[in-house]
């Protein structure tokens, strides 16, 4: 199972994907934002049958204490436009700290500040689909349906 994740934000959405045994989340895209959401989750639509995503995971912005402002809410809502796209199911999965930790491990790569705002939600993404691949693997679930 092949699964896509995606860091929405209100410029750019950044684009992760699995390795085909859903074990290893990898940076795969950005797409930049035009203002025009259908044309958005158009172009998100694309990106799932290039790379033949079974399932896409969309980061969930939740409190620090795990509850769901306006920016979680904007972002389910949003999620399940995207959804209604797609021929996948589409989740949404909690991603707190996934741009923090994502910017810390640029910074200690050495790489710029702009090279690092050109990848920084690429990476994000990945972070968060990762952790949503390993809780799956923790647990033993199978792929959605």
């Amino acid at each position: 199972m092949r699964a896509l994740g995606l860091d929405l934000g209100s410029q750019r959405i950044g684009v992760a994907l699995s390795d085909s045994d859903a074990t290893l989340a990898l940076p795969y895209d950005v797409v930049v934002r035009t203002g025009d959401r259908d044309r958005d989750h158009r172009r998100i639509a694309d990106i799932v049958a290039e790379t033949g995503a079974e399932v896409v995971v969309v980061g969930l912005p939740l409190s620090l204490d795990g509850g769901e402002g306006p920016m979680a809410r904007r972002y389910r809502a949003e999620a399940r436009r995207i959804g209604a796209t797609l021929g996948v199911p589409v989740e949404t999965y909690d991603e707190r700290l996934t741009t923090v930790t994502a910017e810390r491990a640029l910074r200690e790569s050495g790489l710029s500040g702009r090279a690092r705002r050109r990848v920084v939600d690429q990476v994000a993404a990945s972070v968060m689909l990762q952790s949503w691949l390993d809780r799956r693997a923790a647990r033993g679930e199978e792929p959605p349906e």
